[in-house]
């Protein structure tokens, strides 16, 4: 018998979601080292780059919304199909501008708004479809290996990207990230072939008809799980994304003195820690309050951030960090599960939207506020700030009935009025797709 983790790799639907995820995420990863370089080489200088960026990530921001939205109303395959076609386009135009000559805000910036954009409605689409493809019993375990395929992808992408770029140029890499988008298109439109759709789950497109007509907002209104849960999200990535991408850097470049090569290790050490995390969630069985053992997991990863910059070598900082990836990368499973078993289908796609804006929306500000912590208050500051707000927020969400139930029962009636706190005990085993 394989191991718990697997056993969802024998359904033919998922093993083509995860084969197309991780060569999109392989891609997505070349397209991250190989954009700073052309545009730094090609004389295109910091200004250019910062520009590109935002007008990646303010669309991808902005959309995340609308794609929850989508999902539920045309199907999430439908709108991850349409979003990679997109992409492949954008993609393909960037590698034939770099191929062209340099950098230019005037190619660039729309480019970069398409692929942006095109992330930004696919996100809710790509996180809400595993329950159409595994039954309930199966959600964890497919959760933790799609999430495993993202972290190999993480780990292993740069290394390529950075071979790709070495090789020939930016424009390798960027026509790389149009194929791999391509090939998550060819997976997705075999996937809707290839699956077997229990008569009584319906399809998220189906079932979307049938749903109450409610905003995303109406629906954040009416939930009190839903407002904890946007909460939690939001105060602990207020920490997380400053600690990454601002505070260890400064870390390894100052007090520790270990370099590119010491920030590497720790960079690698939270990747790794991550894999192992979505690896071991989806092997455990499902916790009687999934939301109770992720909160746990939580505050050990915030335990470690908080004596981080007391360590005093790269090694103990990297080991810390690892601890912090793995704890982090078990609770996310367990979170996402408990969130696809508790919502209906016909809402999945607008919850998960709300979620992950929490997620990514946070972002500018984290690591804003991460630099002007470092700037004026030390290297220290802001993994005090981060670790202590992260407590705070556990704490409170712990405090919180809705949330400890969180993944016990169906949490998110679809009719507000009848339900206005989401505390339905009705089961919702049978709100998954069954294949046969």
């Amino acid at each position: 018998m394989p191991p718990r983790a697997l056993t969802p790799l024998r359904n033919r639907s998922l093993r083509l979601l995860l084969a197309g995820q991780v060569a999109s995420n392989v891609g997505d990863a070349c397209y991250a080292v190989a954009l700073p370089w052309y545009v730094l080489a090609a004389h295109g200088g910091t200004t250019l780059l910062g520009v590109v960026l935002v007008a990646y990530v303010l669309p991808r921001t902005c959309l995340i919304l609308a794609g929850g939205w989508a999902s539920d109303r045309w199907g999430s395959r439908s709108v991850m199909m349409v979003t990679d076609l997109a992409r492949v386009v954008g993609a393909a135009a960037l590698a034939a501008v770099a191929t062209s000559g340099p950098a230019h805000a005037a190619l660039l910036i729309p480019i970069a708004v398409v692929l942006g954009a095109g992330e930004g409605l696919f996100l809710p689409a790509s996180n809400s479809v595993i329950p159409s493809l595994v039954p309930s019993e199966d959600l964890q375990a497919a959760n933790g290996l799609v999430s495993s395929g993202t972290q190999l992808a993480l780990l292993a992408g740069p290394a390529l990207g950075g071979v790709l770029v070495a090789l020939g140029g930016p424009s390798f890499a960027f026509a790389l990230d149009a194929a791999s988008f391509a090939v998550s298109a060819a997976t997705l439109a075999r996937l809707r072939a290839g699956q077997q759709v229990a008569p009584s789950a319906g399809d998220p497109a189906e079932d979307a008809e049938d749903a109450p007509s409610m905003s995303t907002f109406a629906l954040f209104r009416s939930q009190r799980v839903l407002q904890v849960t946007v909460l939690l999200t939001i105060v602990l990535n207020l920490g997380s994304d400053g600690v990454t991408g601002v505070a260890l850097p400064a870390l390894a470049h100052g007090p520790l003195h270990s370099g590119a090569g010491g920030y590497g290790l720790i960079l690698a050490a939270v990747g790794a820690g991550a894999l192992l995390g979505a690896v071991g969630a989806g092997q455990v069985r499902q916790p009687r309050r999934p939301a109770v053992v992720a909160t746990i997991a939580f505050q050990i990863a915030y335990a470690c951030i908080l004596i981080t910059p007391f360590l005093g070598n790269a090694v103990g900082v990297a080991a810390a960090m690892a601890v912090n990836g793995l704890m982090v990368g078990f609770g996310n499973v367990l979170c996402f599960a408990a969130l696809q078993r508790s919502t209906p289908p016909a809402l999945l796609g607008r919850v998960t939207g709300l979620v992950l804006t929490g997620v990514y929306g946070v972002a500018p500000l984290s690591v804003a506020l991460a630099a002007i912590f470092t700037r004026d208050l030390g290297n220290a500051s802001f993994f005090l700030f981060a670790g202590i707000a992260g407590t705070a927020a556990i704490a409170y969400g712990l405090s919180q009935k809705p949330w400890r139930e969180f993944g016990t029962h169906q949490l998110m009636d679809p009719d507000p009025i009848s339900n206005p706190m989401g505390d339905n005990p009705a089961s919702v085993q049978g709100a998954a797709v069954n294949p046969q």
